[in-house]
């Protein structure tokens, strides 16, 4: 009886199970198996994601704050999107950050390098020489023959060294405390061609004479050896050296300023200078951009009075030596006395006002950076050159 029972249940049981209630069955396991597997593999990815980034935290340098514990990653599951989308950069808040349209430009770090300053005037036989940074004391150089100081010495663009001709020709050079001297030449010219530092202080221009007192021959002498090679082009007066190798000088004979390299190759003039039609002369050039641009000159009006062969530094104009145009400059309404390039293109500039004398610091873009005023010791002599 129940063993009949039982089977007659099997057989009701059995016609109850279809071949579609098995396909639904088998696909119902299947979708659990998957499921199974998915979630498996999402938590061994899980985990081998949180290892790699505790193990990438714990290797990075710090860059000014603590990277998350290795142990302890936070990880945010998100779904998969239907295609990689293209890195997107991390924007920062932070107040240091450039705003978006304005870039910040890198700061200007023009700064004032060493003026060096000599006589203007005075009845002594010798003369000492200063230097002065700005913000700081001037300090006291060696002494020279008054003439030499005040006609033709020059010190060194690296601020180590000077060189002067004293009466006679002897061109000598020293530190600027005094030591070291020694003579290089003789028969060197001490007032048209003065000596003019070279842009990496190892060679100077000069113009050698013979013993009848005449001078004919400019070029270049070695500050080491004491070997001289003239340059044919090198006819004229003041020169200056800028460090792309261009030289200017002043034409003594027309009043034009002669813009050439250091073989004298390539001369052209400054336009409105000395030529037919021209308003102004010059006879006296300070100071030239490191990149021959500008020139920093004694401009008068062609009917005025020339002067002599004498050195001046005075200047009051600095122009585009290409164009001839003026370069104005931030002098907030006082006098222009005198202008120095420095070796970053910026511009040392001391104007006057009152009796009492400034420096201006202007960058390479013509605006102003700083002032500072000289001390009053200074008052009564003249910049001579810049550097170091």
């Amino acid at each position: 009886m129940n063993d009949q029972r039982l089977r007659l249940d099997l057989a009701d049981l059995a016609a109850e199970v279809t071949p579609v209630d098995l396909r639904d069955r088998a696909l119902r396991t299947s979708r659990r198996i998957g499921i199974q597997r998915a979630v498996a593999t999402s938590a061994a990815a899980v985990v081998m994601l949180a290892a790699a980034t505790g193990t990438a935290f714990a290797i990075l340098p710090n860059r000014g704050t603590d990277p998350l514990p290795a142990t302890t990653p936070s990880v945010t599951a998100s779904p998969s999107p239907s295609a990689s989308p293209s890195a997107t950069p991390s924007v920062t808040d932070s107040p240091s950050a450039p705003v978006s349209g304005d870039p910040a430009g890198p700061p200007d770090t023009a700064t004032f390098d060493r003026l060096h300053y000599g006589p203007v005037s005075g009845d002594a036989e010798t003369a000492r020489l200063y230097s002065w940074t700005p913000g700081n004391t001037p300090t006291r150089r060696l002494a020279l023959p008054f003439r030499a100081a005040r006609d033709n010495a020059a010190v060194s663009p690296d601020g180590r060294r000077v060189a002067w001709v004293e009466d006679g020709g002897a061109l000598w050079t020293s530190a600027l405390d005094g030591s070291g001297k020694r003579k290089l030449h003789d028969l060197v010219d001490n007032m048209c061609w003065s000596p003019t530092w070279s842009p990496n202080s190892r060679q100077l221009t000069v113009r050698l004479g013979a013993a009848d007192g005449s001078y004919d021959k400019a070029g270049l002498l070695s500050v080491s050896s004491g070997a001289f090679t003239e340059v044919a082009g090198f006819q004229g007066c003041h020169p200056v050296w800028a460090a792309d190798d261009t030289v200017a000088f002043a034409d003594g004979s027309n009043g034009t300023v002669v813009v050439t390299d250091r073989t004298g190759t390539g001369r052209r003039t400054i336009p409105g200078l000395g030529s037919k039609g021209s308003r102004y002369v010059c006879f006296d050039v300070a100071s030239i951009s490191p990149d021959g641009r500008r020139i920093a000159l004694f401009r008068i009006d062609r009917d005025g009075t020339y002067g002599d062969a004498a050195r001046d530094l005075v200047v009051n104009a600095v122009l585009d030596t290409k164009t001839g145009r003026e370069v104005t400059l931030p002098l907030g309404g006082r006098e222009l006395r005198q202008a120095y390039f420095q070796a970053d293109g910026s511009l040392v500039v001391r104007v006057r006002s009152g009796g009492k004398y400034t420096v201006i610091l202007v960058d390479a873009d013509g605006k102003k950076v700083t002032e500072q005023a000289e001390p009053a010791s200074l008052a009564d002599m003249q910049i001579i050159g810049v550097g170091g």
